[in-house]
């Protein structure tokens, strides 16, 4: 009670404005910090229990070498069991918001030390057409699908939107473009929930098998089929776990972050269809479409990562040192140290997912926003697997 009421007039005496490495790092200011610590410590005790009993029941009681069942699936299958059984108190939620939208760019920014800036190029190019055909066809079958079940315009926009690029950060950043209504932008954020978690916890073991094994194609189809970047990310490490296909993660990884870049491109063409259609100004398009805004500044650390990756090696490689200071084996070990605290961060992010989950949101909301909302993902899954299987050869 008393955190309560400690958070509760911390939040109102914070007025000021955040600095930049106070909004990039925390999300609250320095005085605040302070806050977050129930909540981040509740998602990392999840995220232990977790990694814990996916290699107790897999090893110990079912007798395989390596577990079947991975720490992510188990994190966000406990997260939502705890977050609706058991009433989280307020003060726990500032934590989880900096576990889910801080801890988890901070693990997609260390999981650039496993590839090359050559690879992240490579995979990129590959994935553009790819992203592109899955982005328009979202975007026509959501229209059409809306105005068939005359479901409101911006409703069917904003899931479209979330459907084909990257889900809830996509619709919170189209609602204003578009002037939808808070409980427009609050059913789509349900609907891309629903169906992003189903596809996080069926899709890895779909793709194994419609694509018998290609790690290339599997870690395109997980990129470009599901909805949000936490969302890709768990699907990705559920099969490297469970394959032990640890390549998945990149080629996947990769793949969502050109899906969204794709943001900067599709939001602001939004805002000026609809600014259009109502006949007003462009103030909109100017308030919200800023490169700043709308482009995820965690791909630069990505990106970042994989060069400082590429230059070491490269350093390796002619026969010297990495960076000119460190060996061969002191930088592997440098880049398995990153590398697994990675994979620490985002089993935190998504045990932070699990727990914010609130299921008792998804009441009310009426079967036409599911109908659209299910065949969407469907109709993006089959169309991405036709293009995928066409165009990718190898990798």
């Amino acid at each position: 009670m008393r955190n309560q009421e400690l958070y509760k007039i911390n939040e109102v005496k914070s007025v000021r404005t955040l600095s930049v490495w106070e909004k990039s790092l925390l999300g609250v200011s320095i005085q605040e910090a302070v806050f977050l610590i129930p909540g981040l410590l509740v998602a990392i005790s999840l995220a232990w229990l977790s990694i814990y009993l996916s290699k107790y029941i897999g090893v110990n009681l079912l007798g395989f070498e390596k577990s079947p069942i991975s720490a992510v699936m188990m994190a966000i299958l406990l997260g939502i069991i705890t977050g609706n059984i058991i009433p989280l108190p307020k003060f726990i939620k500032p934590g989880l918001t900096f576990t889910v939208k801080k801890v988890l760019r901070l693990g997609i920014v260390f999981l650039g030390i496993r590839l090359s800036i050559v690879e992240v190029l490579k995979l990129g190019a590959v994935s553009v057409p790819i992203v592109i055909i899955c982005i328009l066809s979202a975007l026509f079958f959501c229209s059409l699908l809306s105005k068939w079940l005359k479901l409101p315009e911006r409703l069917g926009t904003l899931i479209a939107v979330g459907t084909s690029i990257c889900g809830v950060s996509a619709i919170v950043a189209t609602g204003p473009a578009i002037e939808a209504k808070d409980e427009e932008v609050a059913y789509a954020v349900a609907v891309i929930t629903i169906f992003g978690i189903l596809a996080t916890l069926l899709y890895p073991y779909a793709a194994n098998v419609i694509f018998q094994g290609n790690i290339e194609k599997i870690g395109l189809f997980l990129g470009t089929s599901i909805h949000d970047t936490s969302q890709v990310t768990g699907a990705a490490l559920v099969y490297a776990d469970v394959f032990s296909q640890p390549r998945v993660i990149d080629i996947a990884t990769v793949t969502k972050l050109v899906r969204n870049v794709f943001m900067i491109v599709v939001i602001p063409f939004m805002a000026f269809y609809y600014s259009r259609k109502k006949a007003k100004q462009d103030k909109s398009i100017n308030r919200i479409t800023s490169i700043g805004k709308l482009f995820p500044i965690f791909i630069i650390g990505f990106l970042s990562f994989a060069v400082l990756r590429s230059i070491g090696d490269a350093g390796i490689i002619n026969g010297g040192k990495a960076f000119g200071l460190i060996g061969n084996a002191p930088w592997t070990e440098i880049c398995g140290f990153i590398k697994n605290w990675a994979v620490n961060f985002l089993v935190v992010a998504l045990a932070g997912v699990g727990l914010s989950t609130n299921i008792g949101m998804f009441r009310g909301l009426g079967i036409k926003p599911l109908i659209i909302g299910l065949f969407s993902a469907l109709i993006v899954g089959v169309v991405n697997f036709i293009t995928i299987s066409l165009i990718v050869i190898g990798i």
